[in-house]
């Protein structure tokens, strides 16, 4: 693969990890809104129906997050291989080295937000 598909390509995994975080965000400041406007004294029903909806979200939006940072690193080391001395490729480099903390600290943050409202919404 060449320089410009390589480029191409990380932009989209980069678009995809922004993406994949705007559903999951929205949904739990949606969600902490809610508990302040009675969400935790709404029926039990009511409440294990936005607990599995957080958590239906939640997964798909950890996978999607992880597999775009994964296909980005990925596609960053390719990348250093074609044109290692770019001006873009060494920004994608700079920026590629933080791909760890997207694809795994982020998940665990989301994790730990949907532990604490899982407590607000059910204990």
């Amino acid at each position: 693969m060449n320089q410009p598909d390589l480029v191409r390509l990380w932009s989209k995994a980069w678009n995809r990890i922004i993406f994949a975080q705007l559903a999951p965000t929205t949904l739990l400041i949606t969600t902490v809104a809610l508990l302040q406007f009675g969400l935790a004294d709404a029926a039990v029903s009511v409440r294990w129906a936005a607990e599995l909806i957080l958590l239906a979200s939640g997964i798909l939006g950890a996978l999607a997050e992880f597999t775009a940072a994964d296909e980005a690193m990925g596609l960053a080391k390719e990348l250093a291989t074609v044109a290692p001395t770019d001006a873009s490729t060494i920004r994608i480099a700079a920026a590629a080295r933080y791909l760890p903390v997207v694809k795994f600290v982020t998940p665990a943050v989301f994790v730990a937000i949907f532990a604490f409202l899982s407590v607000a919404l059910l204990g």
